[in-house]
């Protein structure tokens, strides 16, 4: 099986999921289980239905996260240093079309989100991005179309 690239805060926030997931959200599920079937005919039983549809997304996402973290390799981003993308880089990009800056950082495809700023090395920003300098130009083609960047600083965190 392929190994997985992830950072150490991302290996982290999943198995800080996996745990809660075990130890707090699995028992609270299997309570209500019970307490729903106290409640008789289970044909009819809405509360019962429910909390056997949250227990089959749990036990899912269990084993999914389970997969994730033994394939897992952390890449140790604190050493490294250079003007060069790569995976764990904070990429600072100018929009060629607006001058507007983004960052973003490039991490695992499980620890992804963008609302974080932090992007999947398979995405096609990323992608684009590999291998690049500062003052480098990109044009990355994506689901809205074609976009230009600029990269204006990349570090290591």
């Amino acid at each position: 099986m392929d190994k997985i690239p992830m950072t150490r805060e991302g290996l982290k926030t999943l198995e800080e999921e996996l745990k809660r997931l075990k130890t707090e959200d699995r028992p609270a599920v299997i309570q209500a289980i019970a307490t729903a079937r106290e409640h008789g005919d289970l044909s009819e039983n809405a509360e019962y239905d429910a909390a056997r549809e949250k227990q089959g997304f749990i036990e899912g996402r269990v084993a999914e996260l389970e997969a994730v973290i033994s394939r897992a390799e952390v890449i140790d981003t604190s050493g490294m240093t250079g003007d060069t993308v790569r995976f764990g880089a904070t990429v600072v990009l100018a929009d060629d079309d607006t001058g507007k800056e983004v960052t973003y950082r490039i991490v695992g495809e499980h620890e992804a989100d963008l609302e974080k700023g932090k992007i999947s090395i398979t995405s096609p920003l990323a992608r684009a991005l590999v291998g690049k300098s500062v003052d480098d130009s990109v044009e990355v083609t994506t689901p809205g179309g074609s976009k230009g960047y600029e990269i204006c600083e990349v570090s290591f965190d």
